[in-house]
């Protein structure tokens, strides 16, 4: 340790945030095909204006004012870590290369991250709330008919197959939400007069982040778990065209993203490629959507 200095500190801090972010780099999210990202300036996010999907009338008389805030649907952010500690006799022997890779990682790990964040709550939406108080895939949620009562429209099909997924991702807001309080920020504990410097000898580098996943609009995801076939795509697809608001408002739903885990790739490509069926009839679903096939999707 006796070569050991502040320049050698310094050096290896330089070289680990290129690392770092060299591995941030080679990962592309995938997160931004179904989410939007929101910023946030506070502990958490009321999206209580979810409640109106909105939409143009007639103006006859006075303005029908829209009262946004009606349902309590809130976003929390969460703090999240990564952290990585290097030894400083290996700065001092300046054995820099074993660490290279792990910085690297270090990074991709943080940019996986989003991912991670927006495709558990995908998955978790059969059980978790949405705006309406209702799961964001659920076979209940309340709209009002023409006559302002009460109804049960459904965005999931049930069955013991693997879930696979229709979007429409046209709008300003995607079905999903990726609510950012603070992006990724890498930082490094390099004090050589430490305690855990003094105690460990090593030093720490790491990157935080404070965010969070959540719901959207439900009228613009559709869930099945049913076996996926051309019927039952037809099923979904009609179903999600035919979404209709409070009062029978046309909701001109376009699903435009079909996405589905790495086990019905074939499928789907073949669905959305094939010019006919097998038995020779024209396939009407082809280029229907875009398949997204999801590697953090459940086969």
């Amino acid at each position: 340790m006796a070569d050991f200095t502040l320049e050698n500190l310094r050096t290896a801090g330089i070289g680990f945030r290129r690392n770092y972010q060299q591995g941030f780099d080679q990962h592309k999210p995938m997160w931004p095909t179904i989410a939007t990202e929101v910023p946030s300036t506070t502990t958490a996010n009321e999206y209580g204006w979810l409640g109106e999907f909105p939409g143009m009338r007639e103006w006859i008389g006075e303005r029908v004012i829209r009262q946004l805030g009606s349902h309590d649907y809130r976003i929390k952010n969460r703090k999240f870590e990564l952290t990585v500690a290097f030894k400083l006799d290996d700065l001092a022997d300046d054995n820099l290369g074993i660490y290279k890779p792990r910085m690297e990682g270090l990074g991709n790990g943080v940019a996986r991250h989003p991912d991670k964040l927006i495709f558990e709550a995908l998955e978790l939406g059969f059980s978790a709330e949405c705006y309406d108080g209702q799961n964001f895939f659920d076979t209940d949620h309340p709209v009002l008919d023409e006559e302002g009562k009460e109804k049960s429209v459904s965005n999931f099909w049930a069955g013991d197959k693997p879930a696979w997924y229709l979007f429409d991702t046209t709008r300003s807001l995607k079905p999903l939400v990726r609510q950012v309080r603070q992006k990724p920020v890498f930082n490094a504990m390099t004090d050589i007069n430490s305690e855990r410097v003094f105690m460990l000898d090593e030093v720490v580098y790491g990157a935080k982040t404070r965010e969070a996943a959540g719901y959207g609009f439900w009228q613009l995801a559709f869930a099945s778990k049913e076996e996926f076939t051309p019927d039952n795509f037809a099923k979904v697809y009609t179903a999600m065209k035919s979404q209709e608001g409070d009062y029978g408002t046309k909701l001109t739903i376009q699903p435009n993203i079909l996405m589905v885990p790495p086990s019905l790739e074939d499928a789907a490509n073949i669905l959305m490629s094939v010019e006919k069926f097998e038995n020779g009839k024209p396939n009407p679903h082809r280029n229907k959507c875009k398949v997204e096939v999801c590697p953090w999707l459940s086969s």
